[in-house]
C-alpha cells in the first residue's frame, strides 16, 4: 500500500478525520482514476458526517472497479449512505444489487432490512433480518429454535385460531 495511503489510514483509525479528509482530497486529484482511492476519500467523508459528499466518491469507485472485497464495503457504504440521506429507494437498489453479486454477505442484508424498514416494507424487512439472524447465530437457543423461527419469519402477521 502507498505510503501516503496508509498514513492517511492512519490518521483517520486515530481520529484526525479533518486532516485524512484534507490529504484524500489531495490524493484523489492526483489520481482521479484510482477506484481505491475514490473509496477511502468516501470513507473519509463519511466519518466526518459528510455524506452528501461521500456519494459521488463511492459512486465513482464501484463505476471504476474493486477488488471484490473492498467493492462489497463500497456498496455497504453508498447504500448506508444513501438510507442516512432519506434517498431510500437508491439505498434498496445499490443492496438490491450488492446482495445479487455477494450472496454470501450477510452483513449486507442487515443494512438492506433497516432500508426495508425505512420504507416501510416491516414484514420483509424482519423476514430478511430473521433469516440473516438462524445463518449467522452461534447462540444456541437460536439454534434450537431455527425451525420455528425459519418458519414464522414470512407469517408474521397471521395467527392460527
Amino acid at each position: 500500500m502507498d505510503k501516503r495511503l496508509q498514513h492517511i489510514i492512519t490518521l483517520r483509525e486515530n481520529g484526525r478525520l479533518e486532516e485524512a479528509n484534507q490529504l484524500m482530497i489531495a490524493l484523489v486529484q492526483e489520481e482521479p482514476e484510482n477506484g481505491y482511492y475514490q473509496f477511502q476519500c468516501a470513507w473519509t467523508y463519511d466519518s466526518l458526517g459528510k455524506e452528501k459528499e461521500a456519494v459521488p466518491h463511492y459512486e465513482k469507485a464501484i463505476h471504476l472497479g474493486l477488488k471484490p472485497e473492498i467493492l462489497v464495503d463500497a456498496y455497504v457504504g453508498l447504500g448506508s449512505t444513501y438510507r442516512t440521506l432519506g434517498q431510500y429507494e437508491q439505498a434498496k437498489r445499490i443492496f438490491e444489487q450488492a446482495m445479487s453479486e455477494f450472496p454470501e454477505a450477510e452483513h449486507l442484508k442487515v443494512f438492506y432490512a433497516m432500508t426495508l424498514y425505512n420504507l416501510s416494507e416491516h414484514s420483509k424487512a424482519m423476514e430478511t433480518l430473521l433469516n440473516t439472524l438462524i445463518l449467522t447465530s452461534k447462540h444456541e437457543g437460536i439454534k434450537d429454535y431455527s425451525k420455528a423461527i425459519k418458519f414464522y419469519s414470512d407469517k408474521l402477521d397471521q395467527t392460527w385460531e
